[in-house]
């Protein structure tokens, strides 16, 4: 992998009680489930009596650095190398958790997250792939998850589809 790009190790979402949400890992050394799951426990152990739900919190943890914050009863967490760049971190949890916002209309809770897991997956799909950032703009995020464009326009096959079902309506 190029070195000049910016990367990701990982992105995790974790309830209030360190419970895994969603998770996206791009590092080898989370091959295992265990891994990640012991990752994650000492993870929220460190970072659950901050508070980071004003604006994001970036630690240094276990020789990664970590960029994070809390949204409603969740923890967005963003990880990348201790080499990386804290602001462009903070731009992919950025545009993380106002992605979310946005297409869950203000309401992330885990429930609502829960309910609506196959946005949160490809909001993340959207921001990185394999480890690479792609995207940091919310609203361009939000707009692609939806399959619309980023001035609200509609896709032209869906335009297609619809002016044949009215052309046979009328």
């Amino acid at each position: 992998m190029d070195t000049t790009c910016p990367t990701v190790r990982s992105l995790v979402v974790l309830d209030s009680e360190g419970r895994r949400i969603a998770v996206k890992y791009f590092a080898p050394e989370w091959a295992t489930v265990s891994s990640q799951a012991n990752f994650e426990k000492s993870l929220f152990a460190k970072t659950s009596r901050t508070n980071a739900r004003g604006e994001a919190e970036i630690i240094m943890f276990d020789d990664y650095l970590v960029v994070y914050k809390c949204l409603g009863d969740l923890m967005f967490y963003v990880t990348g190398s201790l080499s990386e760049n804290e602001l462009i971190l903070y731009s992919a949890l950025q545009a993380f958790y106002e992605a979310t916002s946005t297409l869950l209309r203000q309401q992330v809770d885990k429930k609502t997250v829960l309910e609506n897991l196959d946005l949160l997956l490809l909001v993340m799909d959207e921001i990185v792939d394999g480890g690479l950032i792609l995207e940091t703009d919310p609203q361009t995020v939000a707009a692609r998850v939806t399959m619309r464009g980023a001035d609200g326009e509609v896709p032209i096959t869906e335009q297609v589809g619809t002016d044949l079902r009215r052309a046979f309506h009328t």
